[in-house]
């Protein structure tokens, strides 16, 4: 029984997930011979606040460089 597990950064309708497990499944189906009423198919959203690349949260990755709050994980903490 294929489980796939899909996280996406922010939000999609219910019509764009609804397409995205099904080309998942289909997928399944085509590529591995799997019975499509085995595939499981989970869609997590993730916040983009609750989500960092490249040492940035993804929810100000579209601001301006100055605008980016920065903090230094390794600095000493203020008192």
């Amino acid at each position: 029984m294929p489980f796939v597990s899909i996280r996406l950064a922010g939000t999609a309708s219910v019509e764009q997930k609804a397409g995205i497990v099904a080309d998942v499944t289909s997928s399944l189906v085509t590529r591995l011979g799997k019975n499509p009423a085995a595939v499981q198919v989970v869609i997590e959203e993730v916040s983009p606040e609750n989500y960092g690349a490249g040492g940035i949260l993804i929810a100000h990755r579209d601001e301006p460089p100055a605008a980016q709050p920065r903090e230094d994980a390794h600095a000493e903490p203020s008192q």
